[in-house]
């Protein structure tokens, strides 16, 4: 996802009127008044809570997809959806990303350029609008299991920098701790650390958030891995592996057709990471130490 892009697709600084997406960071939760059972009594109180809207990821005036995510970063959210469903293969085929409040919710417009957007004309009649859920609207079962290209790049990591990643993850998650309800992604490349974290009420949602911040600020997202704090479902494997990363690292455990796709996909899945400890259940040769250095060699070869 390197080289360049539009101006208007770049990230500006944020501020109290509109952040990044058009939504102030002030409206990303809010506190609720709650009966609290403590200490063999209630009392009353409040608990933070996270805001959750509909939003409409609109291509050319036609909706794409509509889904309950969080109100934040979601020009992100709309770049990221693009680039992971392969509506768009680089940032420079959309001319356009504006978040328009309304009644309803959010819309996030993308305009993709003339000759992008007669090829996406074409594949609309072939499907109806996934959504952020990962697979909800899919017309048909084999666009529930899209063939995806196999990660070549051949990068390795010492163990130590997965530990790393998501404890630099869990710092950074201000609205996880503030409510307890949201799910994080983020990109750790080794020479830089944490790049990036996104949070949302939808893990997938969140990835897309990753994947639009990396392709707008020229990252390229096979030097570095993929970090997240939810089980591993195969379309968290599926984004990570269109975005190209060759491995990706979970709090929680994966099913048993993450691991089948990661596996036909050559990425990296580390899952169960619990502070030093974690479990690699494919692909291990990415991880220094798992396998004689010689073996590695022969797949980078």
């Amino acid at each position: 996802m390197a080289g360049g892009l539009p101006r208007t697709l770049r990230d500006e600084p944020p501020h109290r009127a509109g952040g990044s997406g058009g939504v102030s960071e002030s409206l990303a939760s809010r506190r609720r008044r709650a009966l609290l059972f403590r200490d063999g009594r209630f009392v009353p109180g409040e608990r933070a809570v996270p805001e959750e809207v509909a939003v409409a990821i609109s291509v050319d005036g036609s909706t794409h997809a509509v889904m309950m995510a969080s109100p934040r970063d979601v020009e992100d959210l709309g770049l990221g959806l693009t680039l992971s469903e392969r509506i768009v293969s680089h940032p420079r085929e959309i001319e356009r990303i504006e978040v328009v409040e309304t009644e309803a919710g959010l819309d996030c417009q993308i305009r993709l350029d003339p000759e992008r957007g007669r090829t996406y004309v074409a594949r609309r009649r072939q499907m109806t609008g996934p959504v952020g859920c990962g697979l909800c609207g899919v017309e048909s079962l084999e666009l529930a299991a899209p063939v995806l290209p196999v990660v070549r790049a051949e990068p390795r990591f010492d163990p130590a920098m997965l530990a790393e990643a998501m404890e630099a993850m869990a710092r950074e998650q201000r609205l996880g701790r503030e409510t307890r309800a949201v799910h994080a992604a983020g990109f750790f490349a080794p020479d830089r650390g944490l790049m990036v974290v996104r949070e949302d009420v939808g893990r997938h949602n969140a990835l897309d958030k990753v994947v639009g911040h990396l392709a707008r600020n020229d990252v390229d997202s096979a030097s570095g891995f993929v970090a997240i704090t939810s089980r591993v479902s195969v379309e968290l494997i599926q984004k990570t592996a269109v975005m190209g990363s060759a491995l990706i690292v979970a709090v929680s455990a994966p099913t048993a057709l993450a691991i089948d796709e990661a596996e036909r996909a050559g990425v990296t899945l580390v899952a169960v990471a619990r502070g030093a400890e974690f479990e690699v259940f494919t692909h291990p040769r990415r991880l220094r130490g798992a396998v004689p250095a010689e073996e590695h060699a022969s797949h980078a070869a």
